[in-house]
């Protein structure tokens, strides 16, 4: 083997090391175990950095939705502007619906009064809001690869 093709041998194993631990680092900034269908949530609309971010998925069940205990995962995660990415591995294609919002106080309760959170908050498909929750029918959205990201835009009192 010649020098030149030792270099080139170098090269070629070094980058499939840093593609294999790129591969491992992305699996490992998404929640949940691999199963090979991944959810990325990209938060728009960000306008500070206080507190954290919470990303609450929910199955395609509509009673489930914004329901104690009926999330497949609740988490939170660094609040960066002007918009946070989140991940998790959901269980497969199939609708979902997803609800978020930027826990200021990290107190990992959504604050709000009668009228509107006063911690900023999204739904996945964006719906309008007025006085109320939307219903699931509002909020789903179809997973029908193995990557798919939405972008849900914060809502702000």
């Amino acid at each position: 083997m010649t020098f030149l093709n030792s270099i080139r041998a170098a090269a070629i194993a070094v980058g499939a090391l840093y593609v294999g631990a790129a591969a491992t680092a992305s699996a490992q900034e998404c929640q949940n175990a691999p199963t090979g269908t991944r959810l990325t949530i990209v938060i728009d609309d960000v306008r500070d950095t206080k507190g954290e971010m919470s990303a609450s998925v929910y199955p395609g069940d509509p009673s489930q939705f914004l329901r104690k205990n009926g999330a497949l995962k609740v988490w939170y995660a660094p609040v960066r502007m002007p918009s946070t990415d989140m991940c998790i591995w959901i269980p497969g294609p199939g609708t979902y619906a997803v609800a978020v919002y930027q826990d200021w106080n990290m107190n990992h309760k959504f604050d709000h009064n009668i009228l509107r959170g006063i911690e900023p908050f999204g739904f996945s498909d964006n719906p309008s809001i007025l006085f109320s929750q939307p219903p699931f029918e509002r909020a789903k959205f179809r997973v029908t690869s193995a990557e798919t990201t939405i972008h849900i835009r914060l809502n702000h009192k």
